[in-house]
């Protein structure tokens, strides 16, 4: 019967030998090495603490004895120039650090110095128990003996002596007493080294074993299957054949590896394709447009040579997910990633690279001559293209792009940066109106750095008092009776000064402040409009704006609610303004919202009606209670005739409904009357009233006459 001995059966073994070798070293090493150590350790110091303690205390009372006797008759007849000879000869003796002479109260009469201590009281920690002492008195500290001995005289105590003795060094009697421990340690090393000799000669023994098996029967036949499947190439899709005669786990890795590169030759190229390549257009993704611009930006490095990134983000994708889906907005992008190619194969952009970068965003590497101008006419191209409409379950969708452009070497020379530049560009494009092109520019970077900042300052600017409300008053416009006010945010900047509502609403709507701020807005009129009121009881309303985020939330009817509930304002006396694009955003949840804010007697009103994608047709599915028409119509009713008409159509549809019409931005008396003239109910405006505080609004509200 044959017995077939693995390799992992080799490895137990050899790794067996080598742990039981270690481990029976470590013992006779912990065995013979410590037990010695500590034996010699503790001898040793038990040996010069005793001889060492013991030698110096006899010395110490020998000395104090002799000492105290010496002085005895010198103290008796108060001759100080004998006790001084007496103290200074026994300083003087060897191991000797310090003597004290002193009376019965415990002043000092000599020590053997220069004088500066006679006469003076001893204060140091051992001075009590010596003073106190009627005999000899024995007090250590650290290496420090301090003997002291009363001084007898005529059958009485003169005072006493006090010797300190330092024990620094080891005696002769302690190093005969050391000798043989010594000789002993040395015996007891020689011999655990001849034994680690032997154990360590058996480690290596037994090593070079373990490495001529793993290296004989392990490791060179790994090796040799680790150069076989080097020298296959990436996109070999022929199978590498590896053949052996061994009967062991090294055989059956041969032949797994064997059949396993066919199953790696087939599928390389698909790893790499799903690794590098957006599932949905069939584009580069990220990861690959960042190697190839890494490799491209290296090339140029060393040739010189001019390159353009675009980075493109489609204007308004969001509402075609909203209004058609998420599959058609797929599609939707699937269309325009061969728009895009077509555009970069009609301007000859050899060379070019293009990829999704997520979501609605592409981005293009363009080589060429004359980079600004080329990549200009590229995204003009690029533009026209994506504008075209698209044909979408039977309907006409049009779209826009954003395109920023940002150029290598000009703005910068690595890819990290070249994206940043690209991404602020196509956001500058963004605020220029959408559906354009800017290029990257320095001036960007410090635009980016204000918004920044300006951010960092609005956190916390309502706590510190430099966000205020302020009111413009609302008038009817049939007897110009003051009706109302909308609620205005106004930040005072300590160091900018009055910042326009345009730059920091757009800044907090961004970065999601305007919920917290719109929240402070809401509660702080309530609280004010409570307050207000007019002659004969009448009850002037109060409108704020509410931002698409506020809306998003779903939060509104609640916060509306405890607003109402904790000012005491009526509910009829709250008017919400929200614009046409933050209602359609996502027009079923916003009219579930409005109905239930409604429900409880609050107003809605659209506000900047007639900007929107909307048209009137909406005012029918979406539940209201007025218009505010934009003051972009108001300013060119008087000369404009489109705008008149837009105007008049727009009160007259409002009305049809039941819906009332405000205008805003009145500034001109002839603005006013032709308003009133057409039938429009409310307006508001600088022609009318500026922005006040509560307490003007409120004094204006009682000095107004009741019709």
């Amino acid at each position: 019967m044959n017995i077939r001995l693995g390799l992992r059966g080799q490895l137990l073994a050899v790794l067996a030998l080598l742990v039981l070798l270690v481990l029976a070293v470590a013992f006779a090493l912990w065995r013979g090495e410590e037990s010695n150590r500590r034996q010699v350790i503790a001898h040793s110091n038990a040996a010069m603490l005793a001889l060492a303690k013991d030698n110096l205390q006899r010395r110490g009372e020998q000395l104090a004895g002799q000492f105290a006797k010496s002085v005895a008759v010198p103290m008796a007849s108060a001759d100080v120039a004998r006790i001084a000879v007496v103290t200074r000869a026994t300083l003087h003796q060897p191991d000797v650090e310090y003597v004290i002479v002193y009376d019965q109260q415990g002043r000092i009469l000599d020590d053997g110095g220069d004088g500066s201590h006679v006469g003076q009281p001893m204060v140091d920690p051992l001075a009590d128990a010596a003073l106190a002492a009627s005999a000899l008195k024995l007090q250590w500290t650290d290496n420090l003996l301090d003997v002291s001995a009363p001084v007898l005289g005529d059958g009485r105590r003169l005072g006493g002596v006090r010797v300190g003795l330092v024990n620094n060094k080891p005696s002769a009697a302690q190093a005969r007493i050391l000798a043989p421990l010594n000789v002993h340690l040395h015996e007891a090393s020689a011999q655990h080294r001849r034994w680690l000799a032997i154990a360590l000669a058996g480690l290596l023994l037994t090593s070079a074993l373990a490495v001529y098996v793993l290296e004989r029967r392990i490791l060179a036949p790994i090796r040799a299957l680790a150069h076989t499947m080097e020298e296959r190439e990436p996109d070999q899709e022929k199978a590498v054949v590896i053949d052996t005669a061994r009967a062991d786990e090294i055989g059956d890795l041969f032949r797994a590896f064997s059949r396993m590169s066919a199953g790696v030759a087939r599928h390389d190229r698909e790893i790499r394709r799903m690794a590098y390549t957006d599932p949905l257009t069939g584009l580069s993704n990220r990861l690959a447009f960042r190697e190839a611009l890494d490799d491209r930006l290296l090339t140029l490095h060393a040739n010189s040579g001019e390159l353009a990134l675009l980075f493109i983000d489609l204007d308004d994708f969001k509402r075609v997910n909203d209004t058609l889906g998420h599959e058609v907005g797929d599609d939707v992008l699937s269309q325009l990633s061969v728009r895009v190619r077509v555009a970069l194969e009609s301007h000859g952009a050899k060379g070019s690279e293009i990829a999704r970068f997520g979501g609605d965003e592409f981005i293009v590497l363009f080589l060429g001559d004359d980079i600004r101008a080329t990549s200009a006419r590229l995204a003009e191209a690029l533009i026209e293209e994506i504008q075209r409409p698209l044909v979408l379950q039977g309907k006409q969708v049009f779209l826009g792009a954003s395109v920023g452009i940002t150029l290598f070497p000009f703005d910068a020379s690595n890819a990290g940066q070249l994206l940043k530049n690209a991404d602020i560009a196509m956001y500058q494009a963004k605020v220029a109106g959408k559906n354009c092109y800017r290029f990257y520019s320095r001036a960007m970077d410090q635009a980016v750095e204000r918004r920044v900042q300006l951010e960092q300052e609005l956190r916390g600017a309502w706590e510190r008092g430099e966000l205020t409300v302020l009111y413009q008053p609302i008038f009817h416009l049939t007897d110009g009776r003051i009706t109302g006010a909308e609620a205005l945010l106004r930040w005072q900047h300590p160091r900018l000064g009055m910042v326009p509502p345009s730059v920091f609403i757009e800044v907090a709507e961004q970065s999601g402040l305007i919920e917290v701020l719109g929240r402070h807005v809401l509660e702080t009129a309530c609280h004010d409009a409570a307050q207000w009121s007019q002659a004969a009881g009448a009850k002037p309303f109060v409108s704020v704006n509410i931002s698409p985020r506020q809306l998003r939330s779903g939060e509104l009817p609640d916060v509306v609610g405890h607003s109402l509930k904790t000012s005491g304002l009526l509910p009829q006396q709250l008017h919400l303004e929200l614009t046409e694009t933050a209602v359609l955003s996502d027009e079923a949840q916003a009219s579930a919202l409005l109905s239930r804010v409604r429900a409880t007697g609050v107003k809605v009103w659209l506000d900047d009606f007639g900007t929107g994608f909307s048209g009137l047709s909406h005012l029918r599915r979406v539940p209201v209670d007025g218009v505010k028409i934009d003051r972009s119509f108001v300013a060119d009713v008087l000369r404009d005739p489109d705008d008149l008409a837009l105007t008049t159509a727009i009160i007259a549809m409002a009305h049809s409904l039941g819906i009332t019409v405000v205008a805003e931005g009145i500034e001109t008396e002839g603005q006013y009357a032709i308003l009133r003239e057409r039938g429009c109910d409310q307006g508001q405006g600088f022609w009318l009233g500026r922005p006040m505080s509560a307490d003007d609004l409120a004094r204006k509200f009682q000095d107004a006459p009741i019709s």
